[in-house]
Protein backbone atom coordinates (compact mmCIF):
# COMPACT_ATOMS: atom_id res chain seq x y z
CA UNK A 1 0.00 0.00 0.00
CA UNK A 2 1.78 3.29 -1.13
CA UNK A 3 1.55 6.10 1.68
CA UNK A 4 2.91 8.88 0.65
CA UNK A 5 3.48 12.55 2.07
CA UNK A 6 3.82 15.72 -0.50
CA UNK A 7 6.05 18.55 1.45
CA UNK A 8 6.69 21.89 0.21
CA UNK A 9 5.99 25.97 0.60
CA UNK A 10 2.73 26.95 -0.41
CA UNK A 11 3.09 27.37 -4.37
CA UNK A 12 5.28 24.37 -4.61
CA UNK A 13 3.13 22.37 -6.47
CA UNK A 14 2.30 19.81 -4.06
CA UNK A 15 -1.37 20.03 -4.80
CA UNK A 16 -1.24 19.71 -8.51
CA UNK A 17 1.18 16.66 -8.39
CA UNK A 18 -0.76 15.19 -5.73
CA UNK A 19 -3.91 15.23 -7.61
CA UNK A 20 -2.32 13.98 -11.35
CA UNK A 21 -0.52 11.20 -9.18
CA UNK A 22 -3.50 9.94 -7.38
CA UNK A 23 -5.19 9.61 -10.30
CA UNK A 24 -2.37 7.62 -12.26
CA UNK A 25 -1.96 5.90 -9.34
CA UNK A 26 -5.68 5.40 -8.12
CA UNK A 27 -4.22 6.39 -4.65
CA UNK A 28 -6.55 8.56 -2.03
CA UNK A 29 -5.41 12.27 -2.50
CA UNK A 30 -5.88 13.77 1.13
CA UNK A 31 -5.48 17.74 1.44
CA UNK A 32 -5.97 18.69 4.89
CA UNK A 33 -6.19 22.53 2.91
CA UNK A 34 -9.29 21.37 1.56
CA UNK A 35 -10.82 19.08 4.13
CA UNK A 36 -10.41 22.54 6.70
CA UNK A 37 -12.00 24.69 4.19
CA UNK A 38 -14.86 22.16 3.57
CA UNK A 39 -15.42 22.11 7.67
CA UNK A 40 -15.40 25.95 7.36
CA UNK A 41 -17.92 26.17 4.45
CA UNK A 42 -19.70 23.42 6.42
CA UNK A 43 -20.23 26.03 9.10
CA UNK A 44 -19.72 23.52 12.32
CA UNK A 45 -17.35 24.83 15.19
CA UNK A 46 -14.54 23.00 14.38
CA UNK A 47 -14.79 24.64 10.54
CA UNK A 48 -15.69 28.24 11.64
CA UNK A 49 -12.46 28.31 14.49
CA UNK A 50 -10.27 26.93 11.17
CA UNK A 51 -11.47 29.35 9.14
CA UNK A 52 -10.57 32.76 11.21
CA UNK A 53 -6.83 31.00 10.97
CA UNK A 54 -7.06 30.60 7.36
CA UNK A 55 -8.65 33.90 6.50
CA UNK A 56 -5.49 35.48 8.39
CA UNK A 57 -2.62 32.55 7.12
CA UNK A 58 -1.77 30.94 9.72
CA UNK A 59 -1.52 27.45 10.52
CA UNK A 60 -4.34 25.51 11.66
CA UNK A 61 -3.73 24.18 15.28
CA UNK A 62 -2.91 20.47 15.48
CA UNK A 63 -5.93 19.36 17.46
CA UNK A 64 -8.64 20.71 14.92
CA UNK A 65 -6.44 18.85 11.55
CA UNK A 66 -6.20 15.84 13.24
CA UNK A 67 -9.45 15.28 14.22
CA UNK A 68 -10.52 15.68 9.97
CA UNK A 69 -7.71 13.80 9.33
CA UNK A 70 -8.06 10.86 11.31
CA UNK A 71 -11.26 10.06 9.89
CA UNK A 72 -10.41 10.60 6.57
CA UNK A 73 -7.74 8.10 6.56
CA UNK A 74 -10.30 5.11 7.97
CA UNK A 75 -12.18 5.55 4.60
CA UNK A 76 -12.25 2.79 2.17
CA UNK A 77 -10.42 5.02 -0.32
CA UNK A 78 -6.98 6.08 1.69
CA UNK A 79 -6.70 2.55 2.74
CA UNK A 80 -5.74 1.34 -0.51
CA UNK A 81 -3.36 4.35 -0.22
CA UNK A 82 -2.30 7.73 0.01
CA UNK A 83 -0.71 10.73 -0.87
CA UNK A 84 -1.13 13.43 2.17
CA UNK A 85 -0.72 16.64 1.01
CA UNK A 86 0.13 19.89 3.50
CA UNK A 87 0.41 17.62 6.66
CA UNK A 88 1.88 16.87 8.71
CA UNK A 89 3.38 20.80 9.19
CA UNK A 90 5.21 20.41 12.48
CA UNK A 91 7.26 17.23 14.15
CA UNK A 92 4.40 17.10 17.05
CA UNK A 93 2.14 16.12 13.49
CA UNK A 94 4.51 14.01 12.60
CA UNK A 95 4.81 12.45 15.48
CA UNK A 96 0.84 11.51 15.90
CA UNK A 97 0.57 10.73 11.94
CA UNK A 98 3.31 7.73 13.02
CA UNK A 99 0.49 6.39 15.33
CA UNK A 100 -1.83 6.13 12.62
CA UNK A 101 0.00 4.78 9.63
CA UNK A 102 3.92 4.19 8.17
CA UNK A 103 5.04 6.19 5.34
CA UNK A 104 6.64 5.20 2.23
CA UNK A 105 8.28 8.23 1.56
CA UNK A 106 8.15 11.68 2.05
CA UNK A 107 8.44 14.09 -1.28
CA UNK A 108 10.08 17.52 -0.57
CA UNK A 109 9.65 19.83 -3.32
CA UNK A 110 12.65 22.31 -3.88
CA UNK A 111 11.43 26.14 -5.30
CA UNK A 112 12.98 29.54 -5.06
CA UNK A 113 10.88 32.17 -2.67
CA UNK A 114 10.56 34.15 -5.74
CA UNK A 115 8.69 31.98 -7.42
CA UNK A 116 6.47 30.88 -5.07
CA UNK A 117 5.30 34.37 -4.29
CA UNK A 118 4.33 34.62 -8.31
CA UNK A 119 2.80 31.54 -8.18
CA UNK A 120 0.49 32.36 -5.24
CA UNK A 121 -0.30 35.61 -6.63
CA UNK A 122 -2.23 34.03 -10.04
CA UNK A 123 -3.36 30.90 -8.33
CA UNK A 124 -7.35 30.41 -8.76
CA UNK A 125 -10.09 27.91 -7.45
CA UNK A 126 -12.97 26.30 -8.50
CA UNK A 127 -15.94 27.61 -6.24
CA UNK A 128 -17.13 24.10 -6.74
CA UNK A 129 -15.13 21.50 -6.95
CA UNK A 130 -12.09 22.53 -5.62
CA UNK A 131 -9.76 22.30 -9.19
CA UNK A 132 -6.82 24.86 -8.53
CA UNK A 133 -5.90 27.22 -11.72
CA UNK A 134 -2.85 29.75 -12.31
CA UNK A 135 -3.57 32.50 -14.24
CA UNK A 136 -0.26 32.15 -16.17
CA UNK A 137 0.94 28.51 -15.91
CA UNK A 138 -2.23 26.51 -15.93
CA UNK A 139 -5.65 29.32 -16.81
CA UNK A 140 -8.78 27.63 -17.64
CA UNK A 141 -10.11 27.61 -20.96
CA UNK A 142 -12.27 29.83 -20.16
CA UNK A 143 -11.23 32.96 -18.14
CA UNK A 144 -12.66 33.06 -14.78
CA UNK A 145 -14.57 29.87 -15.47
CA UNK A 146 -13.81 26.05 -14.30
CA UNK A 147 -13.09 24.08 -17.08
CA UNK A 148 -15.20 21.03 -15.30
CA UNK A 149 -18.27 22.36 -14.12
CA UNK A 150 -18.41 25.51 -15.32
CA UNK A 151 -18.28 27.38 -11.89
CA UNK A 152 -16.53 30.58 -10.92
CA UNK A 153 -13.13 31.05 -9.94
CA UNK A 154 -11.61 32.80 -6.98
CA UNK A 155 -8.65 33.91 -4.94
CA UNK A 156 -8.70 32.28 -1.78
CA UNK A 157 -8.17 34.22 0.92
CA UNK A 158 -5.25 32.64 2.17
CA UNK A 159 -3.38 33.34 -1.67
CA UNK A 160 -4.05 36.94 -0.83
CA UNK A 161 -0.85 39.72 -0.80
CA UNK A 162 -1.90 40.42 2.57
CA UNK A 163 -1.83 37.00 3.88
CA UNK A 164 1.41 35.60 1.35
CA UNK A 165 4.03 36.90 3.16
CA UNK A 166 2.86 34.94 6.51
CA UNK A 167 1.98 32.01 5.11
CA UNK A 168 5.88 32.25 3.99
CA UNK A 169 7.50 33.33 6.71
CA UNK A 170 5.17 30.53 9.01
CA UNK A 171 6.39 28.08 6.62
CA UNK A 172 10.06 28.49 7.30
CA UNK A 173 9.71 28.84 10.75
CA UNK A 174 7.66 25.74 11.15
CA UNK A 175 7.41 23.57 8.39
CA UNK A 176 10.86 23.72 7.27
CA UNK A 177 12.50 21.90 10.44
CA UNK A 178 10.22 18.80 8.99
CA UNK A 179 12.89 18.11 6.69
CA UNK A 180 15.61 17.05 9.14
CA UNK A 181 12.53 14.93 11.54
CA UNK A 182 12.03 12.73 7.92
CA UNK A 183 15.51 12.86 6.90
CA UNK A 184 16.84 11.39 10.16
CA UNK A 185 14.41 8.27 9.16
CA UNK A 186 15.74 8.12 5.67
CA UNK A 187 11.97 8.90 4.07
CA UNK A 188 13.11 11.98 2.40
CA UNK A 189 13.37 12.47 -1.53
CA UNK A 190 13.70 15.39 -3.18
CA UNK A 191 12.74 17.01 -6.82
CA UNK A 192 12.93 20.42 -8.73
CA UNK A 193 9.20 21.72 -8.66
CA UNK A 194 10.56 24.74 -11.36
CA UNK A 195 8.93 24.03 -15.14
CA UNK A 196 5.59 23.10 -16.03
CA UNK A 197 3.48 20.51 -14.36
CA UNK A 198 4.42 17.88 -16.88
CA UNK A 199 8.15 18.23 -16.38
CA UNK A 200 7.65 17.95 -12.04
CA UNK A 201 5.54 15.15 -12.72
CA UNK A 202 8.14 12.92 -14.92
CA UNK A 203 10.66 13.93 -12.00
CA UNK A 204 8.25 12.74 -9.53
CA UNK A 205 7.47 9.32 -10.83
CA UNK A 206 11.18 8.64 -11.23
CA UNK A 207 11.24 9.39 -7.47
CA UNK A 208 8.32 7.58 -6.10
CA UNK A 209 8.80 4.17 -8.75
CA UNK A 210 12.56 4.26 -6.78
CA UNK A 211 11.16 4.71 -3.24
CA UNK A 212 8.45 2.06 -3.99
CA UNK A 213 10.97 -0.56 -5.54
CA UNK A 214 13.14 -0.50 -2.51
CA UNK A 215 9.95 -1.25 -0.29
CA UNK A 216 11.37 0.32 2.72
CA UNK A 217 8.68 2.03 4.56
CA UNK A 218 9.30 3.67 7.64
CA UNK A 219 9.47 1.64 10.76
CA UNK A 220 6.26 3.28 12.46
CA UNK A 221 4.13 1.09 14.61
CA UNK A 222 1.40 -0.65 12.02
CA UNK A 223 -1.87 0.98 11.45
CA UNK A 224 -4.46 0.74 14.17
CA UNK A 225 -7.79 1.77 14.96
CA UNK A 226 -7.63 5.35 15.85
CA UNK A 227 -10.52 4.89 18.75
CA UNK A 228 -13.18 6.91 19.35
CA UNK A 229 -13.43 10.25 17.63
CA UNK A 230 -13.66 14.26 18.20
CA UNK A 231 -16.59 15.88 17.30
Amino acid sequence: MPRFVFLGAPGAGKGTQAEILSREARLAHVSTGDLLRAAAAAGTPLGREADGHIRAGRLVPDGLVLALLRDRLDRPDARAGFILDGFPRNRPQAEALATITPLDAVVWFELPSAVLVDRLAGRRVCTQCGTVYNVSSRPPRTAGRCDRDGAGLVQRPDDRPEAVTTRLKVYADQTAPLLEYYRGRGLVRSIDAAGTPEDVTARLRAVLEAAAGRGDAATSPPRRSPGPRSR
